[in-house]
């Protein structure tokens, strides 16, 4: 999923089989004005990708748990990888509303057409949820 950092609202979605890696779907999930991407450690090497390639983007993407893990504590590295843990903290949001509220938390494959139409409605709910506090009454 691709969610604003500002507001936390889903813009893209993207499904796939579960053998296809994540960062084969980044251009998916991107609108194409964004500076800076963050993301979880399955988007390591994004930038390095041809598509990618031109600069355009500040990725922020996060360290792999093992090495993380072997950082000291008050290193500066792992200070940044706690900025970088906080701002995904944000757009984790919406998957929480999507889990806890409409109870999507364990999934039954009916086809990936299926499974995907029901993301794309179950985000839409989440959205009008997270857009709720913006709106003016």
């Amino acid at each position: 999923m691709g969610v604003d950092d500002a507001l936390g609202l889903i813009h893209d979605i993207a499904t796939t089989p579960a053998n296809a890696h994540d960062i084969t779907q980044t251009e998916n999930l991107l609108h194409g004005k964004e500076e800076r991407v963050w993301g979880d450690a399955g988007y390591q090497g994004v930038q390095k990708r041809s598509e990618f390639s031109d600069g355009k983007i500040k990725w922020h993407i996060a360290m792999r748990p093992g090495k993380r893990r072997q950082l000291p504590e008050d290193s500066l590295e792992n200070q940044i990888e706690r900025v970088k843990a906080s701002v995904r903290a944000k757009v984790e949001h919406p998957f929480l509303i999507i889990k806890r509220t409409f109870g999507y938390s364990k999934v039954r494959y009916r086809g990936l057409a299926k499974n995907t139409n029901r993301l794309y409605v179950l985000a839409a709910f989440a959205n009008l949820l997270l857009a709720r506090k913006f709106m003016k009454t």
